[in-house]
């Protein structure tokens, strides 16, 4: 894939991360996939992505810088939501959040075949509580 057409792809993945279409998951990742260096499936991550926006329903992801390099894929996003149920051990206040993650990808055979994600979840718990 050319850079742009990694773009375009990533860039779908965005929009259906954004949309909540978990079920489009295979279009963007592979069966089998090393999450943040251990091994797990697709199913591992929709999972999580469902969990996320079962108690975060506005969750929304947006991406401020991305770099390609051939098969990899480095992203700064800004991530907000407000909890409407028990998230990371914090029940829901009201409060919002906006947290920086950094994600890298490696794709294989035009889907993730790598996604490592970094964030400061201690911060994110901060402003829900404050």
């Amino acid at each position: 894939m050319t850079d742009n057409g990694l773009r375009d792809w990533y860039l779908r993945y965005g929009a259906a991360l954004n949309a909540h279409e978990f079920d489009r998951m295979d279009e963007f990742i592979n069966d089998r996939v090393l999450l943040n260096g251990e091994p797990g499936t697709r199913d591992d991550v929709v999972t999580v992505l469902k969990g996320i926006a079962d108690a975060v329903p506005d969750i929304h992801w947006e991406f401020q810088e991305l770099l390609f390099d051939r098969d990899r894929i480095a992203v700064r996003a800004v991530n907000t939501g407000t909890p409407a149920k028990e998230w990371l051990g914090v029940p829901p206040s009201g409060a919002s959040f906006e947290i920086v993650e950094y994600a890298i990808y490696e794709v294989r055979d035009g889907r993730f075949a790598q996604m490592t994600n970094l964030h400061d979840s201690a911060e994110m718990r901060r402003q829900l509580t404050a």
